[in-house]
C-alpha cells in the first residue's frame, strides 16, 4: 500500500496541504510554525515577487533563506517561479491546496476583499483563513457570503490574535451574564525590528489620528522611521476601528458601539509594553454586575498569537469544509481547533 492508503486504513487524515500568500514577517512566522505541525504541511508560498510549491512540501529554512537573501521565493530552486501576479499564478498551479493563510497587509482596506475574489474567479474550492483588523474590510468580506458559497469556499475571517483569539474570549466569556454591558480589549506588542513587520506598523499607524490607511500605505520607509523617531518607537493607539466589533455584533453577542479596541506597539522591544487582555462586562441573571479578565502570557509573541488561532480556525474550517458548509464565518461564531 501506498502511504495514503496506510494512513486510510489506520483511520488517520492526511496532513492538510497549507499555502501562505505573504511572506513577511508573519508569513515567515507562520512558515516556523507549520514546520512544527504534524497535521498541517506547508506547501505552497508567495510574496509579490514570485512563489513557492512543492506538494511534497516546502522546507521553512529554504524558504527564509532565499526570501531575506533575494528579495522572493520565486528564486527558490527548483520549485520557484518569478511572477509579478503571484497570487493568481499559484492558485492556478498550485494543485492541490487545501487552505491558505492569508498573511498579507489590508492596504488598500479592500485589498483582502479583491484577494477572496481571484479565488472565487479562479474556481479554487477549500478554505482561507485571514487575520484582517479592520472593520470596514470585515464588512466587505460579511457582504460576500453568497458568492463564497456558490464558489464552495469556506472562508474564516478575523482569525489572528484580536480580531480573533480575544474575540472568541469575549465570545465565551459572555455567555454568564444576561446583559453585556462593554468589551474592553487592550493589547501590547513589541517588535524588535520594525522592518520585519513594515506592512503591519503602516496598518497600525493609519489607526492613529490624523492618518488614514491610504496614507500610511503611500509612507515611504524613511517616513515611518521619521514618525517613529518622534514617538520613540512607540505607537499609542485608542478607539480604533477594529473588527472585533462588527464580529461580535454579527454574532449577535453585543451591539458594536460598546466595543472598545485600543493598544500600545513598541517597535524598538520585543518585550511587550503591556499585557493583552479582554474584559467583559456584564450584568448576571441575578442582577450582579461581574467583570471577566483574560489576558495572554507576556512571553508569547505577535506572531505566536496570529498564527496559532489562525490554523487553528483552518483546520475549523476544513471540517465545515468537508461537510459542504461554505460562505463565511467569524472567530466569534467558530471555536478552532488545536493542530497538533
Amino acid at each position: 500500500m501506498n502511504p495514503e492508503q496506510v494512513k486510510s486504513s489506520l483511520n488517520i487524515s492526511p496532513a492538510i496541504r497549507v499555502g501562505v500568500l505573504g511572506f513577511g514577517g508573519l508569513g515567515q512566522a507562520a512558515a516556523k510554525v507549520l514546520a512544527g505541525k504534524r497535521e498541517m504541511i506547508l506547501v505552497a508560498a508567495a510574496d509579490q515577487k514570485g512563489y513557492a510549491y512543492a506538494a511534497e512540501g516546502l522546507k521553512t529554512d529554504a524558504c527564509i533563506q532565499t526570501y531575506q537573501a533575494q528579495g522572493s521565493l520565486g528564486y527558490l530552486e527548483p520549485v520557484g517561479t518569478l511572477t509579478n501576479n503571484s497570487i493568481q499564478d499559484l492558485i492556478a498551479s498550485a494543485q492541490p491546496v487545501d487552505g491558505y493563510f492569508l498573511a498579507l497587509p489590508n492596504l488598500p482596506n479592500d485589498f483582502i476583499p479583491s484577494v477572496a475574489k481571484e479565488f472565487i474567479k479562479s474556481g479554487w474550492r477549500g478554505v482561507l483563513v485571514d487575520a484582517i483588523k479592520r472593520t470596514t474590510a470585515v464588512e466587505q468580506l460579511l457582504s460576500m457570503k453568497a458568492e463564497l458559497e456558490a464558489a464552495g469556499i469556506t472562508y474564516m475571517t478575523g482569525c489572528g490574535a484580536t480580531p480573533g483569539l480575544l474575540t472568541a474570549a469575549a465570545a465565551l466569556a459572555a455567555q454568564s451574564y444576561a446583559e453585556i454591558h462593554k468589551v474592553e480589549i487592550t493589547f501590547g506588542v513589541g517588535i524588535a525590528n520594525w522592518e520585519a513587520y513594515r506592512a503591519t506598523v503602516r496598518e497600525d499607524i493609519g489607526h492613529m489620528p490624523g492618518y488614514t490607511v491610504e496614507a500610511a500605505r503611500m509612507m515611504t520607509d524613511a517616513e515611518v522611521e521619521a514618525l517613529l523617531d518622534k514617538t520613540n518607537g512607540v505607537l499609542t493607539l485608542e478607539n480604533m476601528e477594529h473588527a472585533d466589533d462588527v464580529m461580535l455584533e454579527f454574532a449577535g453577542i453585543v451591539g458594536r458601539d460598546r466595543v472598545t479596541v485600543g493598544g500600545v506597539v513598541d517597535t524598538r522591544n520585543p518585550k511587550k509594553p503591556l499585557s493583552t487582555n479582554v474584559k467583559v462586562t456584564g450584568r448576571t441573571f441575578e442582577g450582579k454586575i461581574s467583570t471577566h479578565t483574560f489576558t495572554l502570557g507576556d512571553e508569547t509573541s505577535m506572531a505566536a498569537n496570529v498564527c496559532g488561532p489562525a490554523f487553528g480556525y483552518l483546520k475549523a474550517g476544513k471540517q465545515l469544509h468537508q461537510r459542504g458548509i461554505y460562505g463565511i464565518f467569524t472567530a466569534a461564531e467558530i471555536m478552532p481547533q488545536f493542530v497538533k
